[in-house]
């Protein structure tokens, strides 16, 4: 069957961002002008899809508010000419078939994940990272998603996205050992959840995008609980690489932002606004002036 549904979990106390996230989600704080959710949700209608489930935690109904209609700003905005503004507002609630489950408890990414199983049914799906933002491509760049979805339809796999990282950062990630290779496509022989350096089988990371079958959700029911009984997705990709089937990774090059740090959220709203055309040259100038202001 095509890929045609996605997967957010959005259920994570965003502990990084406190005092902010003590009463907004942290999905929900803006980069540059939208919070980081809708990012994942974008990047997914760019690729076709359009049904799409978020998988929420008590306390986040502010995500589900940001995708419904508004008839009371709606009204507002129209009545004293806000027209643009209108269309924006509008078109959040027009991107794309959105539904909401509940994580009560904070189990994992891995159980979050298994929440989806009767969203899924028996097709392939997406997972997608909120704090991972993949950007528009730029004209030489491809766009992970789509490229993802190829491969699965050709070799019907699960598919994770991976990237080149440097040594200080391996520890920060689920490191892949990679096996046969065909272009920019390689074989998880496994996968290793924030290796030391020193031990881990490579540079390549998982960065935030998966398509898995329904055979992740046997594969998660069959992970035992870590630390605070949570079910890591890591683990339970480790045993599809074990089957048959196997795991592929694409290999990508481009530009993947992180914002669930607050070091690597100031680099992305600065990313995202140098390629926005309204702001680009104006924040481009302030840049170069500061940078100037500090030089000895």
């Amino acid at each position: 069957m095509p890929v045609r549904k996605a997967v957010l979990p959005a259920a994570g106390l965003g502990t990084r961002f406190l005092p902010a996230t003590k009463a907004v989600p942290k999905e929900m704080i803006p980069v540059v002008d939208k919070p980081g959710i809708q990012y994942a949700v974008e990047e997914a209608t760019r690729c076709g899809i359009e049904d799409i489930l978020i998988v929420t935690a008590p306390g986040k109904e502010a995500i589900a508010d940001h995708f419904a209609a508004s008839e009371r700003l709606e009204a507002q905005l129209r009545s004293v000419g806000k027209n643009d503004e209108l269309a924006l507002v509008r078109s959040l609630s027009e991107l794309a078939d959105i539904s909401f489950v509940t994580q009560t408890e904070p189990l994992g990414f891995g159980h979050a994940v298994s929440l989806a199983s009767e969203y899924a049914g028996d097709e392939p799906f997406v997972v997608m990272v909120p704090d991972e933002i993949v950007p528009e491509p730029l004209e030489h760049e491809v766009e992970p998603l789509a490229r993802m979805i190829e491969v699965f339809d050709e070799r019907k796999a699960a598919v994770i996205v991976v990237q080149e990282v440097p040594g200080e950062e391996i520890s920060a990630y689920g490191v892949i050992e990679p096996g046969e290779s065909w272009g920019d496509v390689v074989e998880v022989r496994r996968i290793v959840e924030k290796p030391r350096a020193h031990e881990a089988p490579s540079n390549l990371a998982a960065r935030g995008r998966y398509i898995f079958t329904p055979d992740i959700f046997d594969a998660l029911a069959r992970t035992p609980g870590g630390i605070g009984s949570e079910i890591q997705l890591t683990d339970a990709i480790g045993l599809l690489a074990a089957e048959p089937q196997g795991c592929l990774a694409f290999v990508y090059a481009g530009t993947i932002l992180d914002v669930g740090k607050k070091i690597d959220y100031l680099r992305a709203s600065v990313e995202l606004a140098l390629r926005r055309e309204d702001l680009s040259k104006p924040f481009k100038e302030y840049l170069m002036e500061r940078a100037r202001s500090l030089e000895p």
